[in-house]
């Protein structure tokens, strides 16, 4: 019976089976950023433990850093704070840390992968929930909380749960103008934001074969966001093509040898599993968030479903989302007007996704009375797309070009929605006041349609201006 590899990395990992029925789990690679290590340092202070292995773990700065001006100290207090404390907690106990002045720097699943740190058959983790996109590489890849960050730098193990494993198969192709996060948006809808829990997602067929390294992040960057808790493609040669000669990946011979190891931890072809979804690409098309959900989504010619569609807690949910988003059940969500447009974040702020966001904005003007953002997701991303002229678009059609950080996928540092305020956003997470305010709203979409919804002052189809 052939395995999974969720079930090769588990199993290469797994140090003991534990009396509780978890698993001792190795972790490979660990990432940290400056909110949720703070507490987790200062209990290895107190327990005058050291960081077991520093050579895994690597820190950089994205929540809380400004992405306009970066001035130290900063005007947030608590900003500087966090900034201090992790320099002095990586400093004193030898991590690497990429800060505000390391051209490394920028959103922890962003450079991972761009660094070559992120790697086929690893298991990583991070205190942050979308750590699930370095499984765009064929790691496993955990988010975890501060007691845990705790517990990976003290011992480099984790305990944790075994999981089942659930095939996402997207056959056929995508029409022009769908795009990865309108793939991610519609397995959601789809299947729930319950739907994966005590799953692994392992997505497949076509559709997600056929594409770059940097769209299969932004599937897998998802995966939290329907329950799951990886999700996971299988490497092939476009992940082996992708690390090829980047800084942490092995060279010459050695990286031939790597790619024999990486191409052995995929899923085999008998390999078996749990649940099986199948999807036709064919039947996705732009979609967007319409609630406080990523789950509560329509195709962009759809309409926000009646109660009378629903049943039991989605009738809750809905009546909740409806009276927070100032929406009403059976409206089109195709002309909704905005007020600020976002496009970053580590679901979708890296060079392939602002390359096709200008090619939006490109000969165009953001409409009256619409604030527009672009966040680059790293320094090596802004670097990127300055050389390719891409800022030079966005600043001619209005949009302001920032540094590199996490900016308005949460509010942690100064990009904050106000009042009332709706956001077309390419992140991930359209929670009530997720943005900043308590009354700010969220439309989650791919970066094209947020830049359409700039130019046009409206939730727009983005492939009636491609066309």
């Amino acid at each position: 019976m052939g395995k999974t590899l969720l079930s090769k990395t588990w199993e290469a990992h797994s140090v003991r089976q534990l009396d509780s029925g978890q698993t001792q789990l190795f972790i490979g690679l660990h990432l940290v950023h400056e909110v949720t290590s703070p507490q987790a340092f200062q209990m290895l202070r107190e327990r005058g433990l050291k960081v077991r292995f520093p050579d895994r773990t690597f820190a950089t700065v994205d929540h809380i850093v400004p992405t306009d001006v970066t001035d130290r100290p900063f005007i947030d207090t608590l900003a500087e704070e966090m900034m201090s404390a992790i320099e002095d907690n990586t400093k004193e106990f030898g991590v690497p840390l990429f800060d505000i002045n390391d051209k490394r720097q920028g959103v922890v699943h962003v450079i991972g992968p761009e660094l070559g740190l992120t790697q086929p058959g690893m298991t990583i983790a991070c205190g942050d929930s979308h750590t699930s996109t370095h499984g765009a590489f064929g790691s496993i890849a955990f988010g975890i909380g501060t007691s845990q960050v705790r517990d990976v730098l003290a011992t480099q193990c984790l305990a944790m749960d075994p999981l089942k494993v659930r095939r996402i198969n997207v056959s056929g192709n995508l029409s022009r103008g769908v795009y990865a996060k309108d793939v991610i948006l519609h397995i959601i809808g789809l299947l729930g934001v319950k739907g994966g829990v005590g799953y692994g997602y392992e997505y497949g067929g076509d559709v997600i074969e056929q594409m770059t390294m940097e769209e299969r992040m932004t599937v897998c960057n998802m995966a939290i966001e329907g329950g799951a808790r990886v999700g996971y493609v299988n490497p092939d040669q476009t992940t082996f093509d992708y690390l090829k000669g980047r800084p942490h990946v092995p060279a010459g011979a050695d990286f031939e040898r790597a790619v024999t190891w990486w191409r052995s931890m995929a899923s085999d072809a008998d390999a078996v599993y749990d649940d099986v979804v199948n999807i036709p690409g064919e039947d996705i098309g732009p979609t967007v968030t319409w609630g406080i959900t990523p789950g509560q989504s329509v195709s962009i010619n759809g309409k926000i479903p009646r109660l009378n569609e629903l049943e039991g807690d989605d009738q809750k949910s809905l009546s909740e989302a409806l009276d927070y988003m100032g929406l009403t059940a059976g409206q089109l969500v195709s002309g909704i007007p905005v007020d600020v447009t976002f496009i970053g974040s580590c679901t979708n702020g890296r060079i392939s996704d602002l390359r096709e966001a200008a090619k939006v904005a490109e000969g165009r003007k953001v409409a009256n009375g619409v604030t527009a953002l672009v966040v680059p997701g790293s320094q090596q991303v802004r670097a990127a797309a300055e050389a390719e002229g891409l800022h030079e678009v966005f600043q001619e059609a209005g949009f302001e070009w920032r540094g590199a950080g996490c900016s308005m996928c949460l509010a942690m540092n100064p990009d904050k929605l106000k009042g009332n305020q709706l956001c077309a956003s390419s992140s991930n997470r359209n929670f009530k006041g997720r943005q900043g305010s308590p009354t700010g709203r969220t439309m989650l979409m791919s970066p094209a349609m947020v830049a359409a919804a700039a130019v046009s002052g409206e939730v727009t189809d983005v492939r009636t201006i491609l066309n």
